[in-house]
């Protein structure tokens, strides 16, 4: 009886190894088809879905238990999506969710801002140099006396360190730079994620110091049931990543007066995006001559080769520079001339209206935390800002010749995809028929309610959720034409107003802008002449 028992235990024993040998290799050649083979859209496309379930998930089994804050499915898938996309379009008020669903969309907003979501991109291609490193020296190998072992067929231990040794022996056999090219990755990512950290920590600190000497800000929030700390780590995670949510309903309406607050938030947003390649180029600068690492000074000298966009030549970076300070004055100048005696800016005095016109015009450009009503604005202003909604983050005037690097993957893919491209639309196309399909669902709405439900409202709304600003112009029981006791005004987005139909349209919005980098050289094969 034992002896079976044992023979049972040993086979068992046998089988369970080989699944786990099948397993190891199944995972390896999952890697490194994901590594070598993989579509980056898709991959950054699965990646956004993912962690929208997953917060979407979190954020209903946190619900209150409370009847009149429970959420409708929809309302919560979208706020998850809107929170990874950095988003910040709005179907419920922010003040419905609890503390801990509060962090939830945090975390959200860390995962999907472009810093993190780049570091992650980093670590794909440290992963993919290192891999492609041994089999193109195992061929420079033959000139030299030392050869990179082959490490098969051996048992845990052994396998490890033959790894080790594999792994010295091929950055040996490396040209020189070759070997600091794949050290400058490495250390870039690092770079990268302090910059996330020290970014993110620094800005919490400031604003939860600010909150905490000064009482009228904070009353604030102690009246709408709001910790200091949530709000504090909240909009710093939110601002860097340019996402736009506040825990308060009104936004940052609730300290236009607190220009402090105000400007210690608008460094948050031009390091998160517009500015990011300006403040890395900095950082490395600094930890460069603090450390005097060789692989900060290739970073510097040579931007390109670490294959990182974000990290751009000198000459483009001060370019960069140069029209984000160029656009957010345009924007400040004609804000102050339209709008300085308007409703809008009512009880605020010169320091703080001037405050306000920055705080506003750097947050046009992705961020789209606001301190004011935007429906009582200017067309004149809301042209502009559709404009500035648009523009992709890097935009820059640069009377240089700037050659974009491409490398041999990317070039063998264009060759292969000529047709597939060739039948991809324009941006502007695509847009066309977000806001046309948009029209359709809504069209009773625009029949019935003409005043709230028009056409450049929601060409606002889909453009600002493309841009993933977060502006919206608003829905206001004022504009009925046919007065109704029932509606009521409510502190979110224009679109919570829509159908589900429409809803989910300006979902699939907010990630193709999102991914809209994928598709900045589309609709070319159109001819207009």
């Amino acid at each position: 009886m034992f002896g079976s028992f044992s023979k049972k235990a040993q086979q068992l024993h046998a089988y369970l190894k080989l699944l786990a040998v099948v397993i190891r290799r199944f995972v390896k050649c999952s890697y490194r088809f994901i590594i070598f083979h993989s579509n980056p859209f898709l991959i950054q496309l699965f990646y956004f879905i993912s962690i929208s379930f997953a917060g979407f998930l979190a954020l209903k089994i946190l619900e209150p238990g409370n009847e009149v804050n429970r959420l409708k499915n929809l309302d919560l898938f979208f706020t998850s999506v809107s929170a990874s996309t950095v988003s910040s379009m709005g179907t419920v008020e922010m003040e419905v969710f609890s503390d801990s669903q509060l962090w939830v969309l945090i975390l959200l907003m860390l995962v999907g801002g472009e810093v993190f979501t780049s570091m992650l991109g980093l670590q794909f291609m440290k992963a993919r140099f290192k891999s492609e490193g041994p089999t193109k020296k195992r061929a420079e190998s033959l000139s030299t006396d030392l050869e990179v072992p082959i490490c098969t067929n051996l048992d845990d231990e052994s396998q490890l360190k033959c790894t080790i040794l594999a792994g010295t022996l091929s950055k040996m056999h490396l040209p020189e730079g070759e070997h600091l090219k794949h050290d400058a990755i490495q250390y870039l990512g690092y770079v990268v994620l302090c910059y996330l950290i020290v970014a993110t920590l620094s800005g919490s600190s400031f604003i939860l110091l600010y909150l905490s000497f000064v009482s009228n800000a904070r009353d604030v929030l102690e009246s709408k049931g709001i910790r200091i700390s949530t709000f504090s780590f909240f909009t710093a995670v939110s601002s860097l990543g340019n996402c736009g949510f506040t825990p308060a309903n009104e936004n940052m309406m609730i300290f236009k007066k607190n220009s402090i607050l105000l400007l210690l938030i608008v460094p948050q947003v031009l390091a998160g995006n517009t500015l990011f390649p300006v403040f890395l180029r900095f950082m490395i600068w600094v930890v460069k001559k603090l450390t005097k690492r060789e692989e900060l000074n290739y970073m510097i000298q040579h931007p390109r080769a670490t294959r990182y966009k974000h990290l751009l030549p000198p000459e483009h970076s001060g370019y960069l520079a140069f029209t984000v300070l160029g656009f957010i004055l345009v924007q400040m100048v004609l804000f102050c001339s339209l709008e300085w005696n308007s409703e809008a800016l009512q009880g605020l005095n010169s320091f703080q209206k001037l405050v306000g016109a920055l705080f506003q015009s750097v947050n046009s450009r992705h961020a789209g935390e606001s301190i004011i009503d935007l429906s009582k604005l200017s067309p004149a202003i809301l042209v502009l800002y559709v404009v500035m909604m648009y523009l992709p983050p890097y935009t820059s005037f640069l009377p240089i010749k700037d050659v974009e690097w491409r490398s041999v993957d990317e070039k063998e893919g264009n060759e292969r995809g000529k047709l597939l491209k060739s039948l991809i639309f324009s941006q502007l196309s695509y847009l066309v028929i977000f806001i046309t399909l948009i029209c359709i669902t809504e069209r009773k709405a625009m029949i019935e309610d003409p005043l709230n439900f028009n056409v450049f409202n929601i060409v606002f709304e889909v453009i600002s959720a493309y841009g993933n600003v977060g502006f919206s112009i608003g829905y206001s029981c004022q504009r009925l034409l046919k007065p109704n006791n029932s509606c009521k005004d409510a502190w979110y987005g224009f679109v919570g107003r829509w159908s589900n139909q429409g809803k989910l349209i300006l979902l699939f919005v907010m990630l193709f802008g999102r991914l809209k980098k994928f598709n900045m050289e589309g609709g070319k094969a159109w001819k207009l002449s």
